[in-house]
C-alpha cells in the first residue's frame, strides 16, 4: 500500500502536528538556510526574517551566479544546543540530515517538526529551489542565511510534535542487533 504524500506549504501552522514521524513530505514555500554560526549570530543579533511559522534548512548551499548549483542537508545533530531559541520565535520545523538529541525533541514537542533529507542528494535539492536572496553574506557562502524558494522538495517527517523520531528507533534496533549498550553517535 502507498503511503499519501503530505503536500505543506510554508509559512506552517497547526497542520504540522498531525504529521507522524515517518509521513513523507513535499514542502513547498520559503525556507532559510542556517548553520552553526548564523545560529549564534541570530541567538545574539536577532532573527532577519518573519520566524513565525518559518522553517529552517540546515544546509550550506553552493550558489553561483545568483542560483543554488546544490544544497545538501548538513549534520543537525550540530545545532543541538543552538535551535532552542528558534522555536520560541515562532519556527516550526527544522531539515537536515542524521537526526537531533533529545533536548531538541522535547523542544519541538507540540509545536514543530524535523524534517529529513537525504545526504548525498544536493543537486536533486537544488533542482527544486529558487534563490530569493541572502542575511547576513558577511558569513560567507556557507553560513549566510539563503532566502529559497521550494518546489515539492520531498522530505520525511524524521521527529514529529509527539517526540516519536524515526532516528532513535534505528539506534534501538542497531542497539539489539550489535548488542551495544551504550548510545551510539554518528556524525
Amino acid at each position: 500500500m502507498t503511503k499519501t504524500v503530505v503536500q505543506l506549504h510554508t509559512p506552517l501552522g497547526d497542520e504540522i502536528l498531525a504529521l507522524r514521524a515517518g509521513d513523507r513530505v513535499e514542502l513547498s514555500g520559503l525556507v532559510y538556510t542556517a548553520r552553526d554560526e548564523v545560529h549564534l549570530r541570530m541567538k545574539s543579533k536577532g532573527i532577519p526574517f518573519d520566524s513565525e511559522g518559518a522553517v529552517i534548512y540546515h544546509c550550506g548551499p553552493v550558489v553561483k551566479d545568483d542560483r543554488i548549483v546544490a544544497a545538501g542537508p548538513t549534520t543537525s545533530a550540530r545545532m543541538n544546543n543552538l535551535s532552542g531559541f528558534l522555536f520560541d520565535k515562532g519556527v516550526r520545523a527544522l531539515i537536515g540530515k542524521g537526526g537531533m538529541d533529545s533536548t531538541v525533541k522535547e523542544q519541538l514537542r507540540g509545536r514543530g517538526v524535523y524534517f529529513a533529507f537525504t545526504g548525498g542528494c544536493a543537486a536533486l535539492a537544488a533542482s527544486r529551489m529558487t534563490l530569493k536572496g541572502v542575511h547576513f553574506p558577511d558569513l560567507g557562502m556557507a553560513e549566510a542565511v539563503w532566502i529559497i524558494e521550494l518546489d515539492r522538495l520531498p522530505l520525511v517527517v524524521g521527529i514529529d510534535a509527539q517526540g516519536n523520531d524515526i532516528f532513535e528507533a534505528v539506534w534501538e534496533n542497531a542497539r539489539k542487533i550489535f548488542g551495544a549498550d551504550q548510545k551510539m553517535e554518528c556524525v
